[in-house]
């Protein structure tokens, strides 16, 4: 009866009046157990108002139903598909939607619906990833400013996959502390092509010299990275740039010279298939052909093997002289121990001249920062 008579008051009822009485229906409803004489009543007048004509009414279900998290579900999930001015509410608020919910509805939702669950305050990691996989930029900058989001690693490496190119995009996760090694080395790179494909650049350096600064600028970024990373993500790094077809004879020489031995050795264990302790035990106390075989299982040739040998000995020796601090000098200690072949275009004078390079690059750092500090 009670149905029936709210079905008969409706259809001659003004928008106004039936947004009121919406309003009071609801939230009367909310105040009722579901074992209550008056329960399935009620919610069979609230499942018609689902299709009332005016906007109005449902937009004033949604506001009231929104914040209940004992709401129907029903009525929450044909909220959830409305207008996106009545959706926004169940979307951004309803407790009633489960994770699976969400990522159901970013999947076959307008980029509206997809923006406003990626604002969602704490979004779950199911529907931030559908985000972070289809999304477009304006979703994506919504999710990376949803500061209660829960974002995964895998979510990141996607958005960084996928809009490296986005200045926006990236430096809002160049300034997150939880974004994954590998990540980062993608990023990083992809600001040196940009830089590189800039034609105000192109035109004021000569191409050959502009690739050799812009592939070494970075290798000594993805170096850095590794100083204040886990030896899980060091270890993803190194595999990351196995993929990228990185691990260079180039790139593992500075690597080695410059001290980033975890690297180094998570890249060597990447490439010879031993283990990691097994490659770390070869490193610290292997004799010089033992590390020779080491290296040539990675893929390195016998002309540039013995340099490996003998910058592994060197950075070895000064370990254990430093007491943990800073390894230094072994730019100049490796080519002046290492005798150059006669022929100039020998792969090992390359690395030479690689080494000779870098040493001279640390000497100017150094010397700046001895200035600096003298400033100081």
């Amino acid at each position: 009866m009670i149905v029936q008579t709210f079905l008969r008051w409706a259809e001659n009822a003004s928008v106004g009046e039936r947004e009121k009485a919406a309003a009071a229906l609801s939230s009367t409803f909310l105040t009722l157990s579901p074992a209550h004489d008056r329960y399935q009543p009620a919610l069979a007048a609230l499942t018609h108002l689902l299709d009332d004509p005016a906007a109005g009414v449902r937009r004033t279900l949604a506001q009231t139903l929104a914040p209940a998290a004992h709401a129907p579900r029903s009525l929450i999930l044909a909220l959830a598909e409305d207008l996106p001015d009545i959706a926004c509410h169940i979307l951004t608020l309803s407790p009633v939607l489960t994770d699976r919910d969400l990522v159901d509805l970013v999947g076959r939702g307008s980029r509206v619906v997809r923006g406003l669950i990626a604002a969602r305050p704490r979004l779950g990691a199911g529907a931030a990833a559908a985000i972070a996989e289809i999304g477009a930029i304006g979703d994506i900058l919504l999710l990376l400013d949803n500061d209660t989001a829960c974002l995964t690693r895998y979510s990141l490496l996607r958005i960084a996959a996928r809009h490296a190119g986005h200045g926006q995009v990236r430096g809002k996760l160049l300034c997150r502390s939880d974004l994954p090694a590998e990540a980062r080395e993608r990023l990083v790179r992809h600001v040196g092509e940009a830089l590189a494909s800039n034609p105000f650049v192109s035109r004021l350096i000569d191409p050959v010299r502009l690739a050799h600064v812009t592939r070494q600028a970075a290798d000594s970024a993805t170096l850095q990275l590794c100083d204040h990373a886990t030896e899980e993500d060091v270890a993803r790094l190194a595999a990351h740039l196995a993929v990228d077809r990185r691990l260079t004879a180039t790139f593992l020489m500075q690597a080695l010279v410059c001290g980033r031995i975890d690297l180094f050795a998570a890249s060597i264990t990447h490439l010879c298939g031993l283990s990691h302790g097994r490659v770390r035990a070869v490193m610290a106390t292997g004799r010089s052909h033992g590390l020779r075989a080491l290296y040539e299982s990675a893929g390195l040739s016998r002309d540039i093997s013995p340099l490996f040998v003998e910058a592994t000995l060197i950075w070895r020796h000064q370990a254990g002289r430093s007491g943990g601090q800073p390894i230094t000098g072994m730019f100049d200690m490796l080519t002046e121990t290492v005798e150059r072949p006669a022929d100039p275009n020998a792969p090992i004078n390359e690395l030479l001249d690689l080494v000779e390079e870098m040493g001279h690059l640390d000497h100017r750092r150094r010397a700046r920062a001895a200035a600096r500090s003298l400033a100081a």
